[in-house]
């Protein structure tokens, strides 16, 4: 006991009391074993969802189908498995998919089966129609059976950069040899033949740098320092784009390209960036919400600058424009100056498509379609 004393002594009385405080605690009680409790939902009415919306998951399930698709070097057809008997079928020559995004009559038809004629072996059509839009016209051969399970779709929303996406994934997943994927819409007619734009974007990059593979660009707009940028940043409120996409990166451009096959891929992969441009935007800021301009080229470029033109080969006129929507060109303007004017661009590859025409603009085109349109 002495001993005992003389060691508590030797510690001091601070010590002596900390000591006597943890014999007085009581003993421990041990609960048996409980589930944390789940996590919150999101409470912020601008943030994403944790789970897709119902609508979205038929669309997932396409774009993932396109993607293993995609990666494991075929189509697949109908999107289901990809076979190695398909996998081991001859490289077919590249192939140009047009994608048709529209929610009316496909007005132009007959001028566009001349512009395919001949060229079978090397394009595709697929089309986008809304399916509230009432389609009178009977479709042209190209466009026969070409029709893709489509959604509703609205300017100055999400759902037409939805709509473009499942585009490029039928496409992916139709026919391996689709090389490059052109969208465009029932507005849009051919201001040069076939195979001009076959050669043009074959032929682009013209060469590779020493030692590396040479890559397909694809033909997109991509522009920043646009007056009134800003204000279509923050259309969905002042920081909802963070941290994915801050203003240094955000871009706009046309909503009319010629991606190639591995930015098709990429758009059709992509989550990331889709759940911020997916949110609506303020009604306050109506007037400065076009997702369909910003989200191709902002990805495009966030992910591959150098593999883009940064211009678009679709011609558009924005000289008295009303409501955002560009000038539409009626009868009495078509004419052979008109088409070569429409052709002029400042890049290196003259303009290969133009909007916006009215639907009666069908005959004087096609007046014309031999001796100028389609003569280079």
């Amino acid at each position: 006991m002495v001993k005992i004393r003389d060691r508590l002594d030797a510690v001091g009385d601070d010590a002596l009391d900390v000591l006597v405080a943890i014999c007085a605690l009581p003993p421990p009680v041990v609960f048996p074993p409980h589930p944390l409790p789940p996590r919150p939902p999101h409470t912020h009415p601008q943030d994403p969802p944790r789970d897709p919306d119902p609508d979205e998951i038929d669309d997932l399930a396409l774009f993932r189908r396109a993607t293993l698709a995609a990666d494991a070097g075929s189509g697949g057809g109908d999107g289901g498995a990809v076979t190695a008997s398909l996998r081991r079928r001859p490289a077919a020559q590249p192939k140009v998919a047009f994608l048709f995004l529209t929610n009316s009559d496909l007005s132009f038809a007959p001028l566009w089966e001349r512009f395919f004629r001949g060229h079978e072996r090397l394009f595709n059509v697929y089309v986008h129609a809304d399916p509230s839009s009432r389609l009178l016209l009977a479709p042209t051969p190209s466009f026969r059976r070409r029709f893709i399970p489509a959604k509703a779709t609205q300017r100055a929303s999400p759902t037409l950069i939805s709509a473009a996406r499942r585009l490029l994934a039928a496409a992916l997943l139709d026919d391996p040899a689709n090389a490059f994927f052109a969208l465009v819409s029932q507005h849009c007619v051919p201001l040069r033949p076939f195979p001009s734009l076959y050669r043009a974007l074959l032929s682009d990059p013209p060469a590779a740098a020493a030692g590396r593979r040479r890559h397909h660009r694809s033909f997109i707009e991509i522009l920043s320092g646009e007056p009134g940028l800003w204000d279509r940043y923050v259309a969905r409120g002042d920081a909802v784009m963070l941290p994915e996409v801050p203003f240094q990166r955000f871009r706009v451009g046309s909503q009319f390209f010629v991606l190639a096959r591995r930015h098709a891929v990429l758009v059709v992969r992509d989550r990331r960036l889709w759940k911020k441009f997916r949110l609506p935007c303020l009604r306050s800021m109506k007037d400065s919400c076009y997702p369909e301009e910003h989200y191709f080229p902002t990805l495009l470029d966030m992910q591959d600058p150098q593999g883009c033109t940064r211009y678009t080969l679709t011609r558009v006129n924005w000289t008295d424009s009303v409501g955002g929507h560009p000038h539409t060109y009626r009868p009495w303007e078509i004419s052979g100056d008109l088409i070569r004017e429409l052709r002029r661009s400042n890049s290196t590859y003259s303009y290969m498509f133009a909007r916006k025409f009215s639907p009666d603009c069908l005959d004087p085109l096609l007046a014309i379609a031999d001796s100028v349109i389609f003569r280079d």
